[in-house]
Formats: structure tokens, sequence, C-alpha cells
């Protein structure tokens, strides 16, 4: 882990030193720079473990620190099984596009709760609308209007969600760890998972594969 002048380690990225709720209210300014609704995408020189290669929707971001989550990184978890650590019997006519479809490592906080990135339309009870065509749910309330068929049109699946710090994100950008572009909702519900580190890529406007080890925003 790397070190502070003064030798206190640095907090690890995605990681808040704090985890609180991630829908907590908020109670002072928000920061100068908000990143809500854009991707971060994992610069090619990122050795870490966790996030190397990955790319990032933020939902959250204000004086509490950035919430998001990993949106590339599938486990080897699939709704059906997740419907059945949860106790839910999906209904027999549920598509199996749905119960087949892989739960995303979303980050290391909170990595045993289930968390959900979708289309805006029912109210759920704990559920923040990031854009029109994107929120973000942590109630089990989406979760059984998915097993009955009535979820939303559109959405990805999560373990677990990165969080940081406030100011730990911006000083992981400032030391070329990230590239910052605003989101698209296709590449989150229609591109494929294995192509969606590219296709977020590609929205900063050259190809991926040129791209020196260097810091860059959009």
């Amino acid at each position: 882990m790397k070190k502070t002048k003064a030798g206190h380690p640095l907090p690890a990225p995605g990681l808040m030193q704090e985890p609180t709720d991630p829908l907590a209210p908020v109670a002072a300014p928000a920061p100068a720079l908000n990143l809500a609704n854009h991707f971060l995408i994992a610069m090619p020189s990122m050795e870490d473990p966790v996030f190397g290669g990955t790319v990032v929707y933020v939902c959250e971001h204000n004086e509490n620190g950035v919430l998001g989550v990993v949106i590339n990184k599938p486990t080897d978890m699939t709704m059906q099984v997740l419907f059945e650590r949860i106790d839910l019997e999906p209904a027999t006519n549920l598509s199996p596009a749905i119960v087949d479809e892989p739960i995303m490592f979303g980050g290391p906080v909170q990595d045993d709760r289930g968390f959900v990135l979708h289309t805006p339309g029912a109210r759920y009870s704990s559920s923040l609308t990031v854009t029109d065509e994107v929120a973000f749910t942590t109630s089990i309330d989406v979760l059984e209007a998915v097993a009955k068929g009535t979820g939303p049109e559109r959405m990805l699946v999560s373990i677990g969600y990165a969080g940081w710090s406030p100011g730990q994100l911006e000083d992981e950008i400032s030391r070329n760890g990230w590239l910052t572009v605003g989101a698209q909702p296709h590449i989150l519900f229609d591109v494929p998972v294995e192509e969606r580190y590219f296709a977020a890529m590609k929205l900063l406007g050259f190809d991926p594969l040129m791209l020196a080890a260097e810091a860059g925003h959009a």
C-alpha cells in the first residue's frame, strides 16, 4: 500500500475509510468537481488487483465522498443463485435471460449486499435517481419485483459497491489512476460485459490501444 509523506497509508482505491449507508443524507456543500453520471476508467497502468481494467459508474459525488459501481467485473454468481440466497422464488415465466444474468462485483464496500443500477420507473423504498435514465437502488424490493417479473426494464445487479472518502478519488485522478468521461446508459445496460471497458474508452474519442499511461479527463 502506498504511503503519504507523513508515512500514513493512503486509503485503498474504492474503499471508504469509514463506510456508511450508501444513500446517507448530505449535510455540507458539494465538492467543486462532481462526477455523478460519469464513468471512471482505470488507466492501463493501474495494477490494483481489484480495480485494474475496470469501469466504474459513479452514482453519487458529494461532500461525503463518491459512490460508484464496477460495471465490467462479473462474478460466478447468477441472478438465479442470488434469488436462492435471499429466499426469493422467481416466477415460472421469468425470462432465462434474467435468471442467467451474471452478478457484477460492484466494489469492496458492503460486498455481502446486492445493489441495482436500473432504468427508473417504479418506486422502491431506498432508491436514488441519478438521471432520467439511471437509478440506483439498495433495497430488496427491487429484487422482489424482478423475481415476480415486474422489475425494471433494464438493470445491472452487483454485489458490493465502490466508495471513496472525501477528496480520495480526486487524489487518485491527480496521480493518474483514472480517466473520466460522461456516462452513456447503453454501455451500462446493453453492451456485453467484456466490451464495456473499450466502449467506455471510445467515448474519449480515441483508440484505447493507443493510450499512453497518462492522466486525462473528458
